[in-house]
């Protein structure tokens, strides 16, 4: 009887995720995760690249992946290994998860600005794929 109980409970179980996800097992596995990709632009589009928010590895503290190429908008940014987000809703890029190589404040709109280094004056927003950027 114990084995009729748990094979019911597996099948509403299973009929349950089957109408949740769309009717499909794998849809339930491929579900899209939010974007993580952003654009790193320098002086209003002058020159622009791709990061990457990777991982949470604990509170306010995620992976990150600079682009090689942004070294040109601000020397030594492409180190950065850690984003950091302040419970301001700031952003600093380091690559010891401490000592930032750049911070971002929240901009007007959708994304963030520097303050510091104050020049060059770079702007982050969220965006899609940027391959073809880099």
């Amino acid at each position: 009887m114990k084995t009729l109980s748990a094979l019911i409970a597996a099948a509403a179980l299973f009929g349950g995720i089957q109408l949740f996800h769309g009717g499909t097992w794998e849809s339930a596995a491929n579900d899209p995760a939010p974007s993580n990709t952003y654009r790193l632009v320098a002086n209003g589009d002058e020159a622009a690249c791709a990061v990457s928010r990777g991982a949470e590895i604990s509170d306010g503290l995620s992976l990150v992946t600079v682009a090689p190429t942004c070294r040109r908008l601000l020397p030594g940014v492409e180190q950065a290994k850690f984003w950091r987000e302040q419970t301001d809703g700031s952003v600093a890029f380091s690559a010891n998860g401490i000592d930032p190589i750049v911070t971002f404040g929240v901009a007007d709109g959708n994304g963030y600005e520097s303050y510091a280094p104050a020049t060059p004056m770079l702007s982050l927003a969220a965006t899609g794929d940027l391959k073809s950027e880099d």
